[in-house]
């Protein structure tokens, strides 16, 4: 079940708009994260200064926590951040939305591509919403736990 599971979590986390992102030394936040074909990061673009990019200077532990109803997912992913100088990564994961957080676009001087390596995660990925109805529905008639999908640990 790992592979598939850690097959489904990838491609539902590049439906994901946003997560929450922390660190010991950063508290949680919004972050967009990127995923990409050709690795196995979770890929993140901040600005200098920011406490994720310290973070990910020192090469700090973190959690990425996912929650997204329209790409039926949730997850808690634990791994490790740092900070990526791949101008071509940068360029490929680059996006309208990254720009509107940077006064000289894609040119800012400002602009920290991070990288997180994931570990190990808690997974559930649901079967959608006219599905989990009909579960809760048929629990709550037979006593029985409904199926809404699958659940377990992902090891990287």
């Amino acid at each position: 079940m790992s592979d598939d599971l850690r097959e489904t979590l990838w491609k539902r986390l590049d439906k994901l708009q946003a997560g929450m992102l922390s660190t010991a030394s950063a508290p949680p936040r919004p972050m967009a994260p990127t995923i990409t074909d050709d690795d196995t990061a979770i890929w993140f673009i901040t600005a200098k200064g920011t406490d994720i990019a310290d973070a990910a200077a020192k090469g700090e532990t973190c959690k990425f926590i996912a929650a997204c109803p329209s790409a039926h997912l949730y997850a808690d992913i634990d791994g490790a951040l740092s900070v990526e100088t791949s101008e071509a990564k940068l360029d490929e994961i680059w996006s309208p939305m990254a720009a509107v957080w940077f006064d000289e676009g894609r040119q800012d001087d400002d602009i920290v591509l991070v990288s997180m390596r994931p570990k190990k995660a808690a997974v559930w990925a649901t079967d959608g919403d006219a599905k989990s109805l009909f579960e809760f529905a048929r629990a709550s008639i037979s006593n029985d736990t409904p199926d809404v999908g699958e659940h377990g640990t992902v090891t990287f």
